[in-house]
């Protein structure tokens, strides 16, 4: 039975949850889970879960939504889509915790999305990749600018048309062209808690500034440096007697649980982004 997820955002405003539910019973659907909130300045979220019932088909999604644009106001987004995997792409340099983890989620159908291919700028991780079947693409940047790098990078994203892309410790920073093919469909990792310790060394950043916790954070990706909406964290506790290394192999951990989570919230459509926040029904 076809489950859909129908995503809502606008000024907040009389009957907007009530327009929905009657469409949907008019329809012989059943809702599974409904989710709202109303933002402080006055934003109006919600989330919808729902199926045919037992003697009825799902109608077209488009007919659903059409008659849902001709109640609800103008300025109210709509989005109905299946409840279905994405398509993703996942980038990597040379580091393999966050790859080996998401590569083991797939491989057992734990991961709500289909992993395309993945893209890096090294063959450190070629085969660790071929052990599960998926196609590994090395695009070097050397000798290249880096709009030559990413203009590469796109040919080879045209080839499979991913929904997102995951960033799982690729360290290479973005250009706004690049990211402005997949707004908001960017998803990193980052080796710290932000705000605190943006940038490269995060973990050195946090030993010699003495921290008693250090941890991990999944955002997606805009124009500016680790600062997109922070979908996840975590921390884990440390002390006086860490090093800067202990605190990275530590960190490992923390950001693979980390990405996981994020991208967890994300293939199933419960995150709605809004001035640089999210929101997570």
């Amino acid at each position: 039975m076809t489950k859909h997820i129908l995503l809502m955002d606008g000024p907040d405003g009389p009957g907007l949850i009530y327009h929905v539910t009657s469409v949907l019973f008019r329809h012989g659907l059943n809702i599974i889970r409904n989710d709202e909130y109303v933002s402080p300045d006055g934003r109006f979220f919600m989330r919808t879960e729902f199926e045919a019932g037992n003697t009825v088909d799902t109608p077209d999604g488009q007919l659903v939504l059409d008659e849902l644009r001709h109640i609800v106001p103008p300025d109210v987004t709509l989005r109905l889509s299946p409840k279905a995997k994405k398509n993703i792409v996942v980038f990597v340099t040379k580091e393999h915790h966050c790859l080996g983890e998401l590569l083991i989620r797939y491989g057992f159908d734990e991961l709500d999305a289909n992993i395309l291919a993945v893209v890096s700028n090294y063959t450190t991780l070629q085969p660790l990749v071929s052990k599960f079947g998926i196609p590994f693409h090395y695009i070097a940047h050397e000798n290249k600018t880096r709009e030559e790098h990413e203009d590469a990078i796109l040919r080879t994203l045209s080839i499979y048309q991913p929904d997102y892309l995951v960033l799982a410790k690729y360290m290479r920073v973005l250009t706004p062209g690049f990211v402005s093919h997949y707004n908001n469909r960017i998803v990193n990792i980052h080796h710290s808690f932000l705000p605190a310790f943006v940038g490269a060394s995060p973990y050195r950043q946090a030993y010699e500034r003495g921290v008693k916790i250090i941890g991990a954070t999944a955002h997606f990706v805009n124009n500016d440096l680790d600062e997109g909406p922070i979908i996840a964290q975590n921390v884990q506790e440390v002390d006086h007697r860490h090093t800067a290394s202990d605190m990275s192999t530590m960190g490992r951990d923390v950001e693979k649980i980390v990405l996981s989570q994020a991208l967890k919230l994300v293939f199933n459509d419960r995150v709605f982004i809004h001035q640089n926040r999210t929101i997570i029904l």
